[in-house]
């Protein structure tokens, strides 16, 4: 094993979670972000001594291919495995809660804000790296990221609307 695979394979595991999670919040879906990830990681192994920052060439690549991930036509079929819900214990600590929250908040943003919010945030890139990792002009993600802060605030705010609502009626019954 040469030098530059021993090098990669240190890249690989020190950031495959942070690119998972990257994928992730892109998509919304674990599966599709997994596999945007294998295939960002094939792509980057070819070009790796190529690559002058591949921490950044990994999060472009990992961002384009979890939103093509999700344009593939059977992506859109629904699997056998959403037919069941998901069911799990839930955790009653109020970060984990409000992470939740705002992660499904964040699934109903449309797909180019959410890629311009998550690298942003998440990603805590620059305007200028995000607009070179999604091709789009500095403008673009100011207004991308605008957009898309302000839908992720009024969706969090309708959910705490319905939550005391709800709460309202669990109380008066």
């Amino acid at each position: 094993m040469d030098r530059s695979e021993e090098e990669f394979r240190q890249f690989v595991s020190a950031r495959l979670d942070s690119l998972r999670g990257l994928a992730y919040l892109t998509c919304g879906d674990w599966q599709a972000a997994d596999d945007a990830v294998a295939r960002s990681l094939s792509r980057l192994y070819v070009r790796w001594a190529r690559v002058t920052s591949p921490e950044r060439y990994a999060a472009r690549v990992v961002v384009r291919a979890a939103i093509d991930e999700v344009r593939r036509p059977w992506r859109r079929e629904v699997s056998a495995s959403q037919a069941f819900p998901e069911v799990g214990e839930p955790d009653l600590t109020d970060s984990v809660a409000e992470r939740m929250r705002v992660r499904a908040a964040l699934r109903q943003v449309p797909a180019g804000q959410r890629a311009v919010l998550v690298l942003r945030f998440y990603a805590d890139m620059s305007v200028e790296e995000a607009a070179e990792v999604l091709g789009r002009s500095e403008g673009t993600i100011k207004s991308q990221t605008m957009r898309g802060l302000a839908t992720l605030r009024r969706l969090l705010a309708t959910q705490d609307i319905a939550l005391s609502e709800a709460l309202k009626e669990a109380t008066d019954a």
